[in-house]
């Protein structure tokens, strides 16, 4: 199995369970009645920060970064 594989593997495991994260933060607030008082405008603005944030870290994280020499 090649890096590549595994890595997209887990790039893929790593964003479903920050998505369930904020999800579950959002049924919280919802509930709490916060999203209420925010509105919807800064509440979608909040969630694509979030989203954005949760593709970076899951790029950070999902492999060992090398150099690659060519000698010829």
């Amino acid at each position: 199995m090649s890096c590549s594989h595994a890595c997209m593997k887990w790039l893929g495991v790593y964003l479903v369970g920050y998505l369930f994260l904020l999800v579950g933060v959002i049924a919280a607030l919802w509930k709490v009645g916060v999203l209420e008082r925010v509105g919807a405008g800064w509440t979608v603005i909040a969630l694509v920060i979030a989203l954005g944030l949760g593709v970076m870290l899951a790029v950070v994280k999902s492999g060992k970064k090398e150099s690659i020499e060519i000698t010829r």
